[in-house]
């Protein structure tokens, strides 16, 4: 007894601390090798490559490497993984490979234990409480049928919200407790009326989300939240711009709770970007990038040249203030035209293309407003993008645009383009005669108030 003490004594004394090993046993497996990985959000970062051994099982040592807390991922052939966490403690998993969830089983692991009863829970949870909401949406209340069913959801509700409260949290402090406390579904009030759940959703969807604990960014905690919440506002029926300025508002939500820790504001900002980006957003890009990315002065991980690291180059390097770069380019004759050398107390810096179907549109309505002034208060550059000069002189021509157009045919690639990091067409500077931006225009509209 007193051996075992004395060893307990010089264990904690010296930091020795005992290695937490992985062992998953996985049947009828036809992968010989597998890839272990940490997940962080949607990111997937190689750990090691694993052997299968002779018992058919995958093995690792959490100490070999700096191991955090969180979600870590097997990945087998065929496009097939298993799921777990990693809670400072063994992981010994048990599945089949022809149904690897269906069949996975738990043998040391508590975490994991709670975090397989948590997914299959929420499942449940959500199909059957949808369900529900829906009859009593619509079956007469004086009805027997109805007042079962309203004692079912909340038998149901009060069981899901044990879980979550009692079940999960014996250890408060485990990556699993909290993890399932942000993570869990949101439940309505069971006599909040059903064309009012939405807007009861909209205002505390949010409130379980620990938006300050950064250890969940190794989880889908943050990603599944944000998701769900700007379901809430997607609505089929409604026009782009309509449907745009909804999702601008959801992420002023999201973003404004995200705030209280830098690191998890940041990886919520790149995954929205991200997700706004694949289904072209454009404008809630631009909103994001705006609103928070430069006004923040965020670490955003973009690769360089890519059209949201410009557009983030652009918004911190042309604010309000700051001089532009000098532009000299010749015009449709070959002379050589400087920027800096335009006498004018205002000018128009506008990027175009001919092929471009908005700039097809614009161009001749600030052609409009260039012409309609009765004393000249703004000179207009207009840089094409251009690539064949038959397409550019003919759309000069075309549209009698009688101000100073420039281009040295290089496109996307020429000097000027990448110094004012452009990633769209049309974009708008309007400077003063100090080559300092005094606007951002992004419609006509806004640049007639700029001008006139």
């Amino acid at each position: 007894m007193i051996r075992k003490l004395l060893l307990a004594i010089i264990c904690t004394c010296t930091g020795f601390t005992i290695a937490q090993q992985l062992n998953i046993k996985v049947y009828n497996s036809i992968s010989k090798k597998s890839a272990l990985a940490s997940l962080e959000c949607e990111k997937i970062s190689f750990i090691d490559t694993l052997s299968l051994s002779n018992k058919g099982e995958f093995k690792f040592n959490f100490n070999e490497v700096k191991s955090h807390r969180g979600f870590y991922r097997l990945s087998l052939i065929n496009n097939k993984w298993i799921d777990f966490i990693y809670d400072i403690e063994d992981v010994n998993l048990e599945t089949d490979a022809k149904n690897i969830l269906d069949s996975l089983k738990v043998i040391v692991s508590e975490s994991n234990r709670i975090y397989y009863s948590f997914v299959k829970l929420n499942k449940d949870y959500k199909t059957k409480t949808e369900l529900l909401q829906l009859v009593l949406a619509r079956y007469p209340k004086e009805d027997s049928y109805y007042q079962s069913t309203k004692e079912k959801l909340i038998q149901i509700q009060e069981d899901y919200l044990y879980f979550v409260n009692v079940t999960s949290q014996v250890n408060p402090n485990s990556f699993i407790a909290r993890y399932v406390a942000s993570a869990q579904l949101p439940v309505v009030e069971i006599d909040i009326p059903f064309n009012e759940q939405l807007t009861y959703l909209k205002t505390h969807a949010l409130d379980n989300v620990n938006f300050d604990d950064d250890d969940l960014i190794y989880s889908d905690a943050f990603t599944d939240k944000t998701i769900e919440y700007l379901t809430y506002y997607r609505n089929p029926q409604l026009p782009l711009p309509l449907l745009e300025k909804e999702f601008m508002t959801a992420v002023d939500s999201i973003l404004s709770k995200a705030k209280v820790n830098l690191i998890v504001y940041e990886h919520i900002v790149e995954y929205l970007i991200d997700g706004f980006k694949k289904y072209g957003f454009d404008n809630v890009i631009n909103y994001i990038v705006e609103n928070y990315v430069i006004k923040d002065d965020l670490c955003i991980d973009e690769t360089p040249g890519t059209a949201i690291e410009k557009r983030i180059q652009q918004g911190r390097n042309f604010k309000i203030g700051n001089k532009v770069p000098d532009v000299i380019l010749p015009d449709s004759t070959g002379s050589l035209v400087e920027l800096s050398k335009i006498n004018s107390d205002k000018i128009l810096i506008v990027f175009y293309a001919s092929w471009c179907p908005h700039c097809k549109n614009v161009l001749p309505k600030i052609n409009e407003v260039f012409k309609d002034q009765k004393e000249k208060k703004f000179e207009v550059i207009a840089i094409s993008l251009d690539t064949i000069r038959t397409d550019w002189l003919n759309f000069i021509r075309s549209n009698d645009m009688d101000w100073i157009n420039v281009s040295d045919l290089k496109g996307w690639d020429g000097k000027v383009p990448l110094d004012y990091f452009i990633f769209g067409t049309p974009t708008m500077f309007l400077i003063n005669k100090s080559d300092e931006v005094i606007g951002r225009p992004k419609s006509v509209e806004e640049l007639e108030k700029m001008v006139m």
